[in-house]
């Protein structure tokens, strides 16, 4: 899932009067989101904020507990045939969106074929493929109707697999996965999704929606577990300016952030004890290449300008130890995987730029020859920080960087649109624990790789992979697969995530994971 101002004085208006009424209520959390959302459709949503907010709107068929571990969702209970290709799901007796209306089986078979369907135009359509026929539906080769998710009836919903998938009930947690009411879709059409017409079945309702702004869920009394959900109000607000977030949440404007200017790292420490929250995240920070426009589509130029990058200082200086060196796009930490590393992760930095030098004397560049280069990267002062020391690090081999920074919608729109970019920032939160969720960023056709990527042998294994019944020879071909990638360098990877939450101390059931969710079904505030 993707990483990613409040820009007038109308919008700081608007936050204030929100805040003056609910900043300091015991029933409302007030969530830092790193930046603005393009969507609460959850079969068109990718990024982390839109993320949180959809998970707190709707409930998938599997849902999470505050560790991460999976737990029932919209289904009570399911069953998986002996050769673990077909799951059978019994729908929550009882269960009914936020307008009494039942929740079916019906509606999540409708929800399988929209998120495959190419009119929807869903990044994660991928996100499914490991069911029958669900990849030639989505490429026109099949139809809908072929892929193997039907109803047996209301409360049955039955899904066959091409093949066995270890991480498929967790995948169920995803957005991408999730139920929507059929009859609102149909009634709605795209406006389905506005504030008002919204209809969904987690533990928070849509109240409002205020691009820019603020987003404002309510409590949803009709949600199965409502007993339990201890908050009223859930209001999510951009602190894309990191620095301004931290002001807010000390004066209790803010309980939370998701991030912060790691290079303040120290002073926030000794500010705010134990509210500042740096632990382990399944997550990649990388850079990448348009790897269909010269002279980005050559291999060599991609490892040489890869070499360069000094990754510890980075990691030291940059990001103050809040964030690690990397040398592969799945970062460490998925049980039984062995990530391949560029060739040249042990090399010392000098030895690299020497390899390096070669490289770029043999295609013509040097100070006295300078290539051109244009970043993109989103709002954040880390980012920033980032995209010059990149800037700083090319400068001597004859590279005249120039940055361009637009906030985090517009930039992730920019490159879901495959707009003409050199070089863009982008990082990765894994949706599941497994390394495909990684290393489908390469697929050909993915909706996420940006860079347009394709290499025929990489699919290939990427594919035999997602049929393969051994676990073992799985993540070998997997692993395989990843060699191909940090060969090729489509993408630079440079630092694997942590988490940098920060957090009041008012607030409980905020658990630390490895995924770094944290629905607000289970959090309280003093």
């Amino acid at each position: 899932m993707k990483m990613t101002n409040l820009k007038s004085l109308m919008a700081g208006a608007a936050v204030f009067a929100l805040m003056s009424s609910a900043a300091f209520a015991a029933g409302t959390w007030n969530r830092g989101a790193n930046g603005d959302v393009q969507s609460v459709d959850p079969h068109k949503t990718s990024t982390v904020e839109e993320g949180n907010i959809t998970r707190d709107l709707f409930t998938g068929l599997i849902a999470e507990d505050p560790e991460g571990n999976t737990i029932p969702g919209a289904a009570e209970s399911w069953t998986a045939s002996a050769d673990g290709k077909v799951y059978t799901f019994k729908m929550r007796k009882g269960g009914v969106w936020s307008d009494g209306t039942p929740v079916t089986a019906n509606d999540f078979v409708f929800s399988i074929r929209r998120v495959l369907d190419p009119a929807t135009a869903s990044e994660y359509a991928s996100m499914a493929f490991p069911i029958l026929n669900a990849e030639q539906a989505n490429g026109g080769k099949a139809k809908l109707e072929d892929v193997g998710a039907k109803a047996i009836d209301d409360m049955t919903l039955e899904i066959t697999l091409k093949g066995p998938t270890p991480y498929f009930l967790e995948m169920l947690t995803h957005q991408a996965m999730y139920g929507v009411s059929e009859a609102n879709v149909k009634k709605f059409g795209n406006d389905f999704v506005k504030a008002g017409n919204l209809v969904s079945n987690g533990a928070f309702t849509l109240a409002e929606n205020i691009p820019g702004d603020h987003i404002k869920l309510v409590k949803n009394p009709k949600f199965f577990d409502a007993d339990k959900v201890a908050l009223d109000v859930v209001n999510y607000i951009p602190t894309e300016d990191r620095a301004a977030g931290i002001k807010r949440f000390q004066a209790g404007e803010i309980d939370s952030m998701n991030d912060m200017p790691t290079e303040q790292l120290a002073d926030l420490k000794a500010k705010f004890g134990d509210q500042i929250h740096i632990t382990p995240l399944l997550g990649t920070y990388y850079y990448i290449f348009k790897t269909k426009k010269a002279p980005w589509d050559n291999p060599k130029l991609r490892n040489a300008i890869s070499m360069v990058i000094d990754r510890e200082q980075l990691a030291t200086k940059t990001w103050q130890n809040a964030m690690l060196p990397g040398y592969s796009l799945v970062p460490p930490g998925v049980k039984g995987y062995t990530a391949s590393m560029m060739s040249y992760a042990a090399m010392p930095q000098l030895d690299r730029e020497d390899a390096a030098k070669k490289i770029f004397d043999e295609l013509g560049i040097s100070p006295a020859h300078p290539q051109k280069l244009e970043l993109r990267y989103n709002t954040s002062e880390n980012h920033k920080n980032t995209a010059v020391a990149f800037q700083e690090m090319l400068k001597p081999w004859g590279f005249d960087v120039s940055l361009i920074n637009t906030d985090g919608k517009t930039h992730y729109s920019y490159l879901e649109q495959k707009g003409d970019f050199d070089v863009a920032r982008a990082g990765w939160n894994a949706d599941f624990k497994d390394p495909v969720t990684f290393l489908n960023l390469g697929h050909t056709g993915d909706g996420n790789n940006y860079g347009e990527y394709s290499n025929k042998d990489y699919d290939a294994l990427l594919d035999k992979a997602s049929v393969e019944a051994d676990p073992v020879a799985r993540m070998k071909e997997l692993s395989d697969a990843e060699a191909i990638l940090m060969k090729d360098v489509p993408m630079i990877p440079l630092l694997y995530y942590a988490n940098h939450n920060v957090v009041s101390s008012k607030l409980h059931g905020f658990v630390e994971n490895v995924m770094d969710k944290h629905a607000s079904r289970f959090v309280s505030k003093d």
